[in-house]
């Protein structure tokens, strides 16, 4: 059976190709009324547009890469911070009909493949994961203009948004906490040192 096509939609609404393209493309600048006799065509041929064509058309993949700068040792490993930042991810990208696409960033070699692939305009944007101070992605990225934002304060100097935690403040008031309870020999595991977070935390604790 033959998957139907745009002319054959354009031919059951009794409007041009290029009207339903807009319609299926999701343009603003079609009538209301048109654009119900669009999608009750579409609805009735069954007509499920080619995302591939749509894309050359739109400049947009609908995807958002998700890339962690670790061995798929220590993403896939015990620790929840990793799942929990990819599960919200995906969630909100869901409701907002974008796709999540995971990329891992462990070594020199997956640099270089993440880098060419982004440069490749296979997604509309970026979130880094997890960066390390001799990391080369984050000011890789940013040359290629693609949107990217980093969770974590970037290690090394670069204009890139970021959300982070209060990482100076947090361990401060954990040992303010064991302070006021009469503790006097205190310790810290502040996390590796090559990344922002393991700095501030340090830095927290010593002050």
């Amino acid at each position: 059976m033959r998957r139907p096509t745009l002319e054959a939609v354009a031919a059951r609404a009794g409007v041009s190709r290029s009207t339903v393209s807009r319609v299926v493309n999701g343009q603003t600048t079609v009538t209301p009324d048109i654009r119900d006799v669009v999608m009750r065509a579409v609805n009735e041929l069954g007509y499920v547009p080619n995302g591939a064509a749509r894309n050359l058309v739109t400049q947009r993949t609908n995807s958002v890469a998700l890339v962690v700068s670790e061995p798929p040792n220590r993403v896939f490993s015990d620790d929840p911070m990793f799942s929990t930042v990819i599960r919200s991810a995906s969630i909100e990208l869901e409701a907002v009909n974008m796709q999540v696409v995971l990329l891992l960033a462990g070594s020199p070699e997956s640099h270089a493949r993440v880098e060419t692939y982004v440069a490749g305009g296979h997604v509309d944007g970026v979130m880094l994961v997890s960066s390390h101070g001799a990391d080369p992605l984050p000011v890789a990225l940013t040359r290629l203009r693609v949107p990217v934002v980093s969770y974590g304060r970037p290690a090394v100097p670069v204009a890139m948004p970021y959300v982070d935690s209060d990482n100076v403040g947090g361990a401060a008031a954990a040992v303010r906490h064991l302070l006021e309870r009469g503790r006097r020999r205190i310790a810290t595991i502040a996390g590796p040192l090559d990344m922002i977070g393991g700095q501030d935390r340090l830095a927290g604790y010593r002050d």
